[in-house]
């Protein structure tokens, strides 16, 4: 567990599923990417991301108001094997999605640097990416903010998008800078 001053951090359990569907259905939350999801996509999502934990020992946790224990969202680094770029696969790759009342309200960035700071003392890997929708300001904003650069575009679920690239060295400073 993942402790910041507002949030857990955790790996999935079952009980997340209807928070999880909820947030995932919502149409702006996966409007970059997939859209929302049907109930049986988010469980096989869900049950994918409890698995990535189990297997590898890091991935995507849930994030949690830490007063009231409510679902916020889910940030974290993984394998998820996109086959989008030579650069860019086989590299793990953070991501970040939080319910719609959460945007604009810094839990992205602090769960992020906190999961962050966290992959880079347990994993020690060098280079992370990760993949946002080209139209997506707000989430490439948070990218920059992460210290990742871009380096690539492609098209995925036929979407335009930027690949960026950190450098867990040069991301683990402003994570430390950060107070996380």
């Amino acid at each position: 567990m993942i402790e910041t001053e507002r949030l857990l951090l955790r790996p999935y359990v079952l009980g997340d599923y209807e928070p999880y569907f909820a947030m995932t259905a919502e149409p702006a939350v996966l409007r970059w990417s997939a859209g929302p999801l049907t109930p049986q996509q988010a469980w096989q999502r869900l049950i994918r991301l409890a698995g990535h934990q189990s297997l590898f020992g890091y991935g995507i946790f849930a994030v949690l108001d830490k007063v009231t224990g409510e679902y916020l969202g889910e940030t974290g680094i993984g394998q998820f094997y996109r086959e989008v770029h030579p650069d860019f696969d086989g590299v793990d790759e953070a991501s970040w999605t939080f319910i719609g009342r959460c945007h604009g309200g810094g839990y992205a960035l602090e769960a992020a640097s906190a999961a962050h700071f966290w992959y880079g003392e347990h994993r020690g890997n060098d280079r992370t990416v990760c993949m946002i929708a080209s139209a997506n300001i707000p989430s490439r904003r948070l990218a920059e903010k992460l210290d990742y650069r871009p380096f690539a575009h492609c098209i995925f679920n036929d979407n335009d998008m930027m690949l960026f690239e950190r450098h867990e060295t040069e991301g683990r400073s402003q994570a430390i800078h950060e107070g996380v």
